[in-house]
């Protein structure tokens, strides 16, 4: 019986499944975003949340910290040179996942997951729809403004 048990064994052995969240988290690190199934995605967004949250600090510490999870040293570089500059404000939730549908060969569930501050153009478009919508104007406003300009 699995009572209680919340992690999410995705059909492998320890070793496998940590050396797949190893290889994982780096390829998300090096390339910002990558596409895989929606269970490895969600699995991968618990594995890499708190590396990244180590990557604020940079000491010798963390990065050995850090390398113990992921072995790959030019991952290690990027996580903490350009990610842990780039989401140093940012209190949390560094990973989005983005649900793209069903594989054709066996139907599974895909999603992208990609790293939030490094999508530019979801960013920019959001920010850019929340300038461009103009201030909503109401009677009591335009009231104020005759007045004002009658004294």
């Amino acid at each position: 019986m699995r009572h209680g048990d919340k992690v999410n064994n995705l059909g492998r052995t320890s070793a496998h499944r940590h050396a797949l969240m190893s290889n994982l988290a780096s390829s998300l690190i090096e390339h910002k975003r990558i596409f895989t199934t929606l269970a490895k995605a969600k699995a991968l967004r618990g594995y890499v949340e708190p590396l990244i949250n180590r990557s604020k600090d940079n000491t010798t510490h963390n990065r050995r910290v850090v390398f113990s999870y992921l072995q790959n040293k030019e991952a290690i570089k990027e996580l903490f040179g350009v990610i842990g500059g780039k989401v140093g404000e940012r209190p949390g939730g560094y990973t989005r996942v983005i649900k793209t549908g069903f594989r054709p060969g066996d139907a599974a569930e895909m999603a992208l997951i990609e790293l939030v501050d490094f999508n530019e153009g979801y960013t920019q478009n959001k920010n850019a729809a929340k300038a461009a919508e103009p201030k909503k104007k109401t009677r009591r406003s335009s009231a104020k403004k005759k007045d004002a300009a009658a004294e």
